[in-house]
This record gives structure tokens, C-alpha cells and sequence, in this order.
């Protein structure tokens, strides 16, 4: 066999177990969204099959019955605000260290290094405590203080791509007078915007399926997150499965969409990154 044909052959072998993998990795969202438009008998009989008559009666079930509003602009506003804090604070912590190399900021850099390695679970009740001294227990204020703590990963995932840049127009900026904040907004972030937009995608999935802290730190139903509403949709509709998987696909249908808008962004951020790293 030429090399060739060897070639080809691979290529074939590859996407056939590509596409194989895909279609078993799809097979749980294909259950969940095809049961969202069949009645709970019908889910019965047949779990995988299309449905005989397919029904939105769930979709308008769970509007009338969850305030799917409150909770979807709830989740908005916390991705919204905790993510671009964020991104603020770890391209910011980033561009300190990176400009000021020292001892002290090694140390820094050890720190945040440290408080990336310790498990968040382990940190839920001294933060719930610190959390109950300032009153922001159940309110989406406090939640989004919460998610700050991801200002972290994005240090990380932004302060390797940063060390690359090219310093020689950062150094001509400092010539023309240009001061630190200005040399980092004006110059720096447009430069590393590959990175970021990574990091955006990365943080804002994360934020929008997180469960964990919403459900630690929310107790009012008004503040529920979409996420948090779909966990309480267990008790709420027992064991009517249809309403509760309905429920599962709103949840998922923006943060799906916002991924298959931004995946572009995801590949081209990691790439970028791993030439200048």
C-alpha cells in the first residue's frame, strides 16, 4: 500500500470513530430533548423512540408553573457582572506581574498558585460565614462576589500569553508618556484578545451551569438561577420526567447556543496560546 492510500485509509478509520464517539456522546441530549415532546405515557412505553404525537403541553406547563423569567434574567446578571469581574481582575493581576518582576510579586504569584490547587468545597463555610457577616446570603450580589474567586483560572490561563508580548511597543508607549493603566487598556488588552475571548467562553459556560454555589448560597425562590430551578424541578414535578427534562432543556439551550457562536474563539485562543507559550 502506498503512502498515500495509507494516508487516506487513517483519514477514513479517524472519522469513522469520530463519528461514532459523537453519536454515543449525543445519545443522552438526543433522550433528554425528544421526551420534552411526549406525554409521561408515551415516555413509558418508549424512552428513545420519536414521540407518536408530539406535544409542546411540557414547554407551556413549566412557563405557567416556574418563573423560567426571573430565573433566566437572575442567571444572566450573575454570569454578566461575575464574569467581567473576573476577567477585570485576573488580566489585571496578569499585567501587574508580569510588568513588575520581583520577589514580592513571585510571592504573589505562589499565593494565587496555591488558592488555585484548593478544592472550592473546601472553602464553602468560612466563605458562607464572611458571606452571613456582610448580609449578602441569598442575594445575587453576594453570588457574584462568590464567582469572583474564577479571577484565578483567568490569571492563569491569561498571564503565560501575556509574558510573550511583544514589550517593545509596551516600552515606546512608556517613552510617549503613556501611564501604567493606559499602557494596560489601551495596548495590552486589545493584544490579548485571543486569550480573553478563551477565557470568556471558558468562564461564562462555567458561571451559567454552576450548581453548587447557587444552591449553598440561594434559599429565596425570586433568586433562584436557571440551574438552581431545574434541580428544585425534581420535587416540584415528582415524577412527571417530561416536565422535569423540559426544564433541563431550557437551561441548556443558551449556554448551547453561546458555545456553537464562540467554539471559533475557543480554538483560535488555545492556539494562539500555545505559540507564543
Amino acid at each position: 500500500m502506498s503512502p498515500a492510500a495509507r494516508r487516506r485509509l487513517w483519514y477514513w478509520i479517524r472519522s469513522v470513530v469520530m463519528i461514532l464517539l459523537a453519536l454515543i456522546a449525543a445519545i443522552p441530549l438526543y433522550y433528554i430533548v425528544v421526551n420534552t415532546f411526549k406525554t409521561s405515557q408515551d415516555m413509558a412505553v418508549s424512552p428513545l423512540g420519536l414521540p407518536s404525537t408530539p406535544t409542546l403541553e411540557n414547554y407551556s406547563k413549566v412557563f405557567a408553573t416556574t418563573p423560567v423569567l426571573r430565573s433566566f434574567l437572575n442567571t444572566v446578571y450573575v454570569t454578566v457582572v461575575g464574569v467581567a469581574g473576573q476577567v477585570f481582575i485576573g488580566s489585571l493581576a496578569a499585567y501587574g506581574i508580569v510588568m513588575r518582576r520581583s520577589r514580592f510579586t513571585a510571592v504573589v504569584g505562589l499565593v494565587l498558585m496555591v488558592a488555585f490547587v484548593i478544592p472550592a468545597q473546601a472553602t464553602l463555610i468560612p466563605l458562607y460565614r464572611l458571606e452571613a457577616q456582610a448580609g449578602l446570603v441569598n442575594t445575587l450580589n453576594g453570588l457574584v462576589v462568590m464567582y469572583l474567586a474564577g479571577a484565578v483560572f483567568c490569571y492563569f490561563l491569561i498571564v503565560g500569553y501575556m509574558r510573550k508580548l511583544p514589550w517593545e511597543i509596551i516600552e515606546a508607549a512608556r517613552l510617549d508618556g503613556a501611564g501604567p493603566f493606559t499602557i494596560y487598556w489601551r495596548i495590552v488588552l486589545p493584544l490579548i484578545r485571543p486569550i480573553l475571548a478563551t477565557v470568556i467562553v471558558f468562564q461564562t459556560m462555567s458561571t451559567w451551569n454552576d450548581f453548587m454555589t447557587p444552591n449553598v448560597f440561594i434559599s429565596s425562590t425570586a433568586k433562584r438561577t436557571v440551574v438552581l430551578q431545574v434541580y428544585n424541578a425534581v420535587g416540584q414535578f415528582a415524577t412527571d420526567w417530561p416536565s422535569f427534562m423540559t426544564m433541563t432543556v431550557i437551561a441548556l439551550i443558551p449556554v448551547f447556543i453561546f458555545f456553537i457562536f464562540c467554539q471559533r474563539w475557543i480554538v483560535s485562543g488555545l492556539a494562539a496560546g500555545s505559540v507564543k507559550g
